[in-house]
């Protein structure tokens, strides 16, 4: 095998197929990144759970195709001096890596240990802009579980209704939901599990394009093509929660807040918790204002917040992380904090109605 090709573009490529690249393996080759010469030039990362690969313009001299160690690869590459890089291999899978002035020679390992990735027979297909894909997943993602103690929470459910796209995010103690209308699908409606670690690679491949990704679902795989690049995950199987019936649909109080400035305020109560002293940020709900306080070992925090409405001095605490998350991944300016009781979900959505996002947060329990 024998290609050259620009530095930068090489270097990106390794840089997204390397998301997908096992970090520790007993197959050395899952460690590695495929490089496949043949009218272009594929770079493949796949641990068997997710697999990526992205192809770019080489100027092909022998077609082949030899494995090489993600890491030391990628930082060879991200060294080198700006230019053309030429790279070489002999039947014995030997390596060898000239740019300018520098050479590199190294042992590869050969394509025939490397595992094949799945094809997706996509018999449902979806197509929208990486913008709006990417916004989505960014709205979601943060509420996704970051244990296995239920693994079908570890991924953002796609739920595909007529000609809208809805994802839902739910780790036990909040909701993040997100919806948009499809203008491009020939898909039933259906449903499906995408891994949290999937979108997140998902998310930083997507640019800020109106370039569409399109969506394959197979019986047991997804795949994401964004470009250039492709993205291949497993379907997470489980039981989703019902979140249509999680949602409550009427509030005792609705209160509207600026979001910068309800941020700030829970911002500055939690500067005292930490991981030794954990406390729920307490909040009375009152006419005009949202008083917050929290009180650890550490000492005692006040604010105010002002607020259009009231909640009859209405008392809950919240874990201040996930309501400072929700706010974060809220895209408005002002937001409506809808409430029933101190144990009921509190529910925020954009007070202009006009953006398809709602977050649910369950209260923390207060003592006297």
């Amino acid at each position: 095998m024998k290609f050259s090709c620009e530095k930068y573009l090489l270097q990106s490529a390794c840089g997204t197929a390397s998301r997908a690249a096992a970090s520790k393996s007993p197959i050395p080759a899952l460690e590695g990144l495929l490089l496949q010469a043949s009218d272009r030039l594929t770079v493949t990362g796949y641990d068997l759970k997710k697999g990526i690969y992205t192809q770019l313009e080489a100027e092909v001299k022998e077609q082949g195709s030899v494995v090489v160690g993600a890491r030391l690869f990628g930082e060879m590459i991200r060294r080198l001096p700006d230019g053309i890089v030429t790279i070489s291999t002999d039947i014995n899978n030997n390596v060898n890596v000239k740019c300018g002035k520098s050479e590199f020679n190294f042992m590869g390992i050969s394509p025939e240990d490397y595992p094949e990735m799945p094809v997706v027979d996509g018999v449902n297909n979806i197509a929208l802009p990486q913008k709006i894909l990417g916004s989505m997943i960014n709205q979601t993602i943060f509420a996704v579980a970051d244990n296995d103690m239920r693994p079908i929470y570890t991924g953002t459910l796609f739920d595909i209704e007529g000609e809208e796209l809805t994802l839902v995010a739910v780790d036990g103690y909040r909701l993040a939901k997100r919806s948009e209308k499809l203008e491009s699908a020939r898909m039933e409606n259906c449903s499906f599990v995408v891994p949290g670690s999937a979108l997140a690679d998902i998310e930083r491949i997507c640019g800020d394009s109106e370039e569409l990704v399109k969506i394959s679902v197979g019986a047991k795989h997804i795949s994401f093509s964004i470009g250039e690049t492709v993205v291949v995950s497993r379907r997470l199987e489980g039981e989703f929660l019902n979140y249509k019936k999680s949602i409550p649909e009427s509030f005792k109080y609705t209160v509207k807040v600026d979001r910068g400035e309800f941020m700030s305020a829970i911002d500055r109560v939690a500067l005292i918790v930490s991981e030794r002293n954990t406390s729920p940020v307490r909040m009375s709900f009152n006419d005009g204002n949202i008083d917050c306080l929290c009180v650890t070992p550490i000492g005692r925090a006040e604010d105010v917040c002002t607020c259009e409405g009231s909640g009859e001095g209405l008392q809950i605490g919240f874990n201040d992380r996930y309501l400072k998350d929700a706010l974060k991944a809220a895209a408005k300016e002002e937001l409506n904090i809808c409430l029933n009781s101190a144990s009921s979900p509190c529910i925020i959505t954009a007070a202009d109605g006009s953006e398809n996002f709602t977050y649910m947060i369950l209260p923390v329990r207060l003592h006297a």
